[in-house]
């Protein structure tokens, strides 16, 4: 008799689904453990701010809307927190002293929020907004009205303030750089997102820190102290400094670790049987053909579902994600796409209104569209991730949208006809799909 593969997946975010989904789908009667590190069934972080708004309840943020989803694949779901792991004995310690063996191990352990060391950030009332039970406590103080003060203005912070806005708080966004979205945005784009914050009534002051949170004399509020010497009073802080990849109990594993955690084109880690996918994941960024930290969650999903395969032995190379973020602040929508801020060597054409809060910029390398940002034109979206991800040969129309960028439509549609693409994996003929 042959025993049966054990799979074990770390981590219960969209990788670890997705992976455990996919290998159900290629291995019937394997046997599957997936360990979440949060007593809560699987969910989305990103769907936490719908949650702070009202727009959906926990039961919504869950991965999979069907309670039995994970029995009907016959998925053993269970808690636990990884503190070591033993490549060479092919166990999984957790926290409280259980040890889980495997034939095959996936870590999809995501990641978590950055702390600064600021001063009083530890205080009552000063909250991350990245778990569930964070958005259990930011909702017991985000009443209409209250004043909160958002630490972090980047991908995840204006997340944060569109469901805090939407709650009708009086917010006042900090952010270190000099402008929002700093890691996915140039200077226009960013300032003109803050212009339109500012607009809608949120007070945005950048390019300044948080030195000290203390209480108020009452004790019943904050008091938040920037590096401009302001003082701005508070009922709620929510911190949105970024993340950083759960990867400390992997100390000594021999698990080779750069930013994340390094893996070959197949998702393997450097221990044997050992995978890794998502915001832990050193995968490989389309645009430039290296390992990068891309952690949004269509990535995950995609490394998920690669590794998956890989781990089932169905032999599935990774050629690489497209870096994209779409944000939605207050009805303006904001997105940036591949080498967003452009190459050596390379041409950029752009399009700027700044009354209508309007801008398109085009980042081409010889004739090819690497990266591009929009604020405020949101029909191009597809067209620019179809354009970016399959590496269409632009030829004469480079030249035409260099003149003019609000001619990109045009330009999609007659370069879309059967075009040569020339890409990571050589030359091909394809047509990008828009959403």
């Amino acid at each position: 008799m042959v025993n049966s593969m054990h799979y074990v997946i770390l981590g219960a975010g969209p990788a670890g689904v997705t992976a455990a989904e996919t290998i159900r789908a290629h291995d019937k009667t394997a046997t599957l453990t997936l360990i979440g590190g949060e007593p809560e069934p699987p969910y989305s972080r990103m769907a936490i701010p719908y949650l702070l708004h009202g727009s959906i309840n926990e039961h919504g943020t869950y991965l999979r809307q069907d309670d039995n989803h994970y029995n009907a694949l016959n998925v053993n779901y269970k808690h636990g927190f990884a503190e070591r792991l033993d490549p060479q004995n092919k166990q999984v310690h957790l926290k409280g002293g259980e040890a889980v063996s495997y034939d095959k191990l996936l870590l999809a352990v995501g990641a978590s929020p950055i702390s600064p060391p600021i001063p009083g950030a530890d205080l009552p009332g000063v909250h991350n907004c990245w778990t569930l039970a964070d958005a259990r406590e930011i909702l017991k103080l985000a009443d209409k009205n209250a004043p909160v003060v958002l630490v972090g203005a980047g991908f995840i912070g204006s997340i944060v303030l569109e469901a805090l806005y939407q709650r009708g708080c009086r917010l006042t966004v900090v952010e270190i750089a000099p402008r929002m979205v700093a890691r996915m945005m140039d200077e226009t784009a960013g300032g003109m997102l803050g212009d339109w914050c500012v607009a809608k009534g949120v007070d945005v002051v950048t390019d300044t820190r948080v030195e000290e949170i203390s209480t108020t004399s009452g004790g019943a509020d904050l008091a938040v102290r920037l590096s401009n010497r302001n003082l701005i009073p508070a009922k709620l802080v929510v911190m949105a400094a970024g993340v950083k990849p759960n990867t400390a109990f992997l100390d000594g594993s021999g698990v080779e670790l750069g930013q994340g955690i390094k893996v070959n084109n197949f998702l393997e880690t450097t221990a044997p049987d050992v995978y890794a996918a998502g915001d832990c994941c050193e995968g490989i960024d389309l645009s430039t053909g290296k390992p990068d930290m891309l952690a949004i969650q269509p990535v995950a999903v995609e490394h998920g579902r690669i590794a998956g395969k890989n781990m089932a032995g169905i032999k599935t190379p990774h050629e690489g994600s497209l870096n994209m973020n779409v944000l939605d602040t207050m009805g303006l929508i904001s997105s940036s796409f591949g080498l967003w801020q452009g190459t050596p060597g390379g041409t950029t054409a752009s399009l700027t209104d700044s009354s209508k809060f309007k801008y398109l910029k085009l980042n081409f390398e010889d004739d090819r569209l690497i990266g591009a940002q929009c604020v405020g034109m949101t029909d191009h979206v597809g067209m620019l991730r179809g354009l970016i991800q399959t590496g269409f040969r632009m030829g004469e129309w480079k030249d035409k949208l260099i003149e003019s960028p609000e001619l990109l439509r045009e330009a999609y549609l007659a370069v879309a006809q059967g075009a040569t693409i020339s890409g990571p994996t050589g030359p091909r003929v394809s047509t990008p799909v828009v959403d």
